[in-house]
């Protein structure tokens, strides 16, 4: 059986906006792929450590990964390593770079849970960084250029030669997300 799992962003949780409407759309389904949605703690290394034992469990062509924003960062380390499918949703490409400006207090926005975000944290997603995709195939790179946080254009040199969809517009959110999901079905052979 085909498992989908979808991997949330920075101070977000399996309660996303994108998370519901990928579960929304699989209830239509005739056969529909086991979805897994975990809320991921703040810990890189912990989070990849619960996301490995899930893929762990099955064979390299039964998983998909999705993975948005910090999500997307996660899912590009997972699919190197494992071999499999990432769909990957305005991905970070650097936040061991990009998310030195949060440093300190931080706040989930779905649990309202609260911790310290350290170089300890920027240290772990430093060593999580993939300097070289094994293959390209494996992704498909989803952007807007209207992302205000990340730049979609060193996303699609990143994955230069992986299947791309780049959106004109839009959001970091990716508010047209559900205009395109049988496209990001299609790609994890989801029917």
């Amino acid at each position: 059986m085909t498992k989908l799992i979808y991997i949330h962003g920075f101070n977000s949780s399996s309660s996303s906006v994108k998370a519901g409407l990928i579960r929304g759309a699989l209830t239509s389904l005739k056969n529909p792929p086991d979805f897994v949605c975990p809320s991921l703690p703040h810990k890189p290394n912990y989070a990849i450590s619960i996301l490995s034992e899930i893929i762990k469990s099955e064979t390299r062509d039964s998983v998909t990964l999705m993975g948005s924003s910090l999500g997307g960062f996660y899912a590009t380390w997972l699919a190197n390593h494992f071999g499999c499918k990432a769909i990957l949703i305005n991905p970070a490409i650097t936040p061991h770079v990009d998310l030195r400006g949060y440093l300190g207090c931080q706040r989930n926005f779905y649990t309202q849970a609260e911790y310290n975000f350290t170089c300890q944290h920027l240290d772990e997603l430093e060593g999580l960084y993939v300097r070289n995709l094994l293959e390209y195939n494996l992704f498909f790179l989803m952007h807007t250029t209207g992302d205000d946080l990340l730049d979609w254009r060193v996303a699609r040199s990143r994955y230069l030669y992986s299947q791309q969809l780049i959106v004109w517009g839009g959001d970091h959110g990716f508010s047209e997300f559900d205009r395109y999901l049988q496209t990001v079905f299609k790609f994890a052979q989801i029917t």
